[in-house]
């Protein structure tokens, strides 16, 4: 797995600092970036625990995990209850999905993420309960580092977007705009988080 600064980052930079539209937001964060952990199970996890909830809220309850759990890995989650996670601040579904994805470890982790297309990927692990397209979007972005990732399904990047460009007032309008970012939509999504939260986000 990819640890640290993705190998495309730099041209990426590059690339969005001649947009119109980003190209002032990417100059405002110079020296920031998106940073791989190189932990699929972990991203994943943290994933589930940001759905639909702020980045502040979210950060609050993986720091009540971590403190419980220790390391995210599968077997350390496997040492508590479903009913222990949630008292982390979980919801009780979202506590279920985890400990049933550490149970089915062997199925969710692949040995050979690179063989697959994003698409391929995306069908993988939406194949498994509490992984939506948006956790799964998280995990190529966050964990597998794919360059050309937009989350759609993401309310900060359609806020963000709309920031940017008062005319994309629907889902399709914002997926519209997004198309002049690639080959480097997942750099614009990191800049476009930046752009709203306090601190960068992470998964």
């Amino acid at each position: 797995m990819k640890t640290g600064i993705p190998s495309w980052w730099q041209d990426a930079v590059e690339f969005l600092l001649k947009d119109e539209l980003l190209g002032p937001i990417v100059k405002a964060y110079p020296g920031e970036s998106l940073s791989g952990k190189g932990d699929v199970f972990s991203t994943l996890v943290r994933s589930i625990v940001g759905q639909q909830i702020s980045v502040l809220a979210a950060d609050a309850v993986w720091g009540r995990l971590v403190e419980l759990v220790g390391i995210i890995q599968p077997d350390s989650i496997l040492e508590h209850t479903p009913e222990e996670l949630a008292g982390c601040g979980l919801s009780r579904p979202r506590a279920r999905y985890i400990h049933e994805l550490a149970l089915a470890e062997r199925e969710v982790m692949l040995h050979d993420w690179d063989a697959l297309t994003d698409e391929e990927l995306h069908r993988h692990f939406i194949a498994f309960r509490g992984i939506g397209p948006w956790t799964s979007e998280m995990i190529l972005i966050f964990a597998l580092m794919r360059p050309d990732v937009f989350s759609i399904g993401d309310i900060g990047l359609i806020k963000a977007v709309q920031l940017l460009d008062s005319s994309a007032d629907t889902k399709e309008k914002v997926l519209a705009v997004s198309k002049r970012w690639s080959p480097y939509r997942t750099a614009a999504c990191w800049y476009l988080w930046r752009m709203l939260d306090p601190v960068p986000v992470e998964y």
